[in-house]
């Protein structure tokens, strides 16, 4: 039986940023993932660094991206990201500019016309420049920690007096005195029966849809005049709509996901020549009672569209709000499609809902412009962001199960890159100063 004081499972970033505090406090760390090494990583979503190594996106925020400040206090959740940008930044993430994406002018303009503001500082590191960040942090990591891949543990078992039995594929067995579980979303099926098995509770489940939007590069200028970017949140009844990541330059890109193909946005940077356009997601959130209500919703709504292969619906502004198909093909307007799609009656591809909450957006968004948004807007069904539910931990991450720490997007507590990351170096540093 192997000893180890602390076990990390799932090399996310949440993982890699509690492995990276640990790394020098001379206790025995050992961090597992089922994917594979950064290098050979093949999966978008599983292997060291996780959704990481995709844009590298990282909203250093409590505006929106998880809810961390509810266990650390809001000024301490700032200092954890500024934290991890710092790590980011020693391993050469300070390539990437940070810039601002607040303008007190713009605030006080869409309030007016109906809009909430939400701000952040940014470093968008890109995937190129994310895998080099992520290589820098492997090769700290090897020399200083063990790691293993393709070794999703089959059971973790309390012991009686303390500590854990972590059951491996190969039969071997971990001895631990503390178990965090960093697995992200995409370790939800796993997470579901370890928590059944130990008698962790897992509250609601959701999930956000949307439209992404691709327009006229230069339709948001005005916007845009002080920050690269910019984030709006638009209520209604029974809603609170709000943009995500928007990519000036950028194209939109096929993003697949647990199966599913969807329109997904890429930074100008991954490209030698940036677009003439601008796109964005509007995400409308959908809360479930359950993880698998949430994933048949989510399945049923992609999967519709996608019609058994990877397909993307599209529509243009104009022939939406007019109800006709006429001028609606790929090469007729204006705005060129930098994804290929199959130009339909989005009022037939997807729920009632999001039609009418995207038109609704762009119709304020007018407002706000002072000026109307391009017929020739392209929008792509349908993006999906997902989310784990909340697992019963008190402030510091742990659950009811002495020693063990559910961090990162599987929580439920964060929803992004830098909370993530941020969760990690919280728990890390806390297991640090124990031993």
């Amino acid at each position: 039986m192997t000893r180890y004081d602390v076990t990390i499972i799932g090399a996310g970033v949440s993982g890699i940023f509690a492995a990276y505090e640990l790394a020098s406090s001379g206790l025995r760390v050992l961090l597992l993932d089922k994917g594979k090494r950064l290098e050979e990583r093949s999966d978008s979503y599983i292997g060291f660094g996780g959704l990481g190594l995709s844009e590298g996106k990282y909203n250093f925020t409590n505006d929106f991206g998880g809810e961390l400040e509810r266990k650390t206090g809001y000024d301490a959740a700032l200092q954890l990201m500024e934290g991890v940008d710092a790590i980011l930044c020693r391993h050469g993430g300070s390539a990437a500019e940070l810039y601002h994406t607040y303008d007190p002018e713009l605030a006080s303009r869409a309030i007016a016309s109906g809009f909430g503001i939400l701000s952040t500082k940014t470093r968008h590191l890109g995937t190129k420049l994310s895998k080099h960040v992520l290589h820098e942090m492997y090769d700290y990591l090897k020399s200083r920690i063990d790691m293993r891949f393709d070794a999703e543990p089959s059971s973790i078992t309390p012991k009686d007096g303390g500590g854990f039995a972590v059951m491996l594929p190969d039969g071997i067995i971990i001895d631990s005195e503390q178990v965090i579980i960093a697995t992200g979303r995409s370790g939800n099926d796993w997470l579901s029966k370890q928590c059944q098995f130990l008698g962790i509770g897992r509250g609601e489940a959701r999930v956000d849809l949307g439209l992404r939007i691709e327009m006229r590069g230069n339709q948001l200028d005005s916007l845009l005049k002080r920050s690269f970017e910019t984030k709006l949140s638009f209520e209604g009844e029974d809603y609170t709509a709000t943009t995500y990541c928007m990519n000036p330059r950028g194209r939109v890109v096929l993003k697949l996901q647990e199966g599913l193909a969807m329109p997904d946005g890429q930074n100008y940077r991954e490209k030698e020549e940036g677009s003439s356009n601008l796109n964005f997601t509007l995400f409308i959130p959908n809360r479930f009672a359950t993880l698998e209500e949430a994933d048949v919703y989510f399945r049923d709504t992609v999967g519709r569209i996608n019609r058994a292969r990877n397909r993307i619906a599209a529509q243009r502004l104009g022939s939406l709000r007019e109800g006709i198909m006429a001028s609606n093909e790929p090469g007729s307007g204006t705005i060129r499609p930098t994804l290929e799609a199959e130009f339909a009656d989005l009022r037939q591809e997807v729920p009632g809902r999001y039609i009418a909450v995207t038109l609704a957006f762009l119709e304020a968004l007018e407002k706000l412009l002072g000026e109307p948004i391009d017929k020739d807007t392209i929008l792509y069904a349908i993006d999906g962001k997902l989310y784990s539910p909340a697992i019963e931990t008190n402030n510091r991450f742990e659950t009811m199960v002495r020693g063990l720490y559910v961090i990162g997007d599987c929580s439920g507590t964060t929803h992004s890159l830098s909370q993530a990351a941020a969760s990690g170096v919280y728990v890390g540093r806390q297991l640090a100063s124990k031993g």
